[in-house]
């Protein structure tokens, strides 16, 4: 758990007992490739962090994949605004490869927000950054060229692509599949 708790301190620090409190009631669920952990109509009920695996947000409008992102070890993952508002998804949140991830109820949480001011914190700061990365993602899809959204992701998330399929990484950079293989085969980054 050395890896939750650094990823958790780069978001807030939080102290040991905090963490503690946080961790203590975690269950751990097993996915299989291919698995959704939440499909449209269905309200986000958990929030998990991800042990292992890697998990994509998507849907599918006028016969075109739409990926929204990827999630990977140590990161937290759930439909984001299904589990802050208890709404029904509209989207999937599927494994890619075999996951294992912990998780704790959306009611739990709010027993510990009550308890912990640093947990409160903790998951505050973590919506902020999930908000300004959604912020900062439609910036770059809209200013950048496909070679400079193509570096820019293996920058950020050079293990994908050896996870997961080009066609989805494609998808999520909004870059033609044949273009994706050009860029793949010819850029240096």
């Amino acid at each position: 758990m050395t890896e939750l708790f650094d990823f958790i301190k780069s978001i807030h620090s939080i102290n040991e007992g905090d963490y503690q409190l946080l961790t203590k009631d975690l269950k751990t669920r097993q996915f299989k490739k291919g698995e959704h952990i939440t499909q449209p109509g269905q309200i986000e009920r958990r929030i998990f962090f991800v042990r292992s695996g890697v998990q994509m947000y998507h849907f599918e409008a006028f016969e075109k994949l739409n990926i929204l992102g990827f999630a990977y070890p140590p990161n937290f993952c759930a439909i984001p605004e299904s589990f802050l508002l208890q709404k029904p998804a509209r989207y999937y949140l599927t494994c890619l490869i075999d996951s294992e991830l912990d998780y704790l109820s959306f009611e739990k949480l709010q027993h510990l927000f009550d308890k912990s001011q640093q947990i409160e914190r903790l998951f505050r700061k973590l919506s902020e950054a999930v908000t300004v990365g959604l912020i900062n993602r439609q910036i770059e899809l809209r200013s950048t060229t496909i070679e400079e959204r193509f570096k820019s992701f293996c920058q950020r998330s050079p293990h994908l692509l050896q996870l997961v399929p080009h066609k989805y990484i494609a998808a999520y950079l909004a870059i033609d599949p044949t273009n994706f293989s050009k860029l793949f085969n010819s850029v240096k980054f």
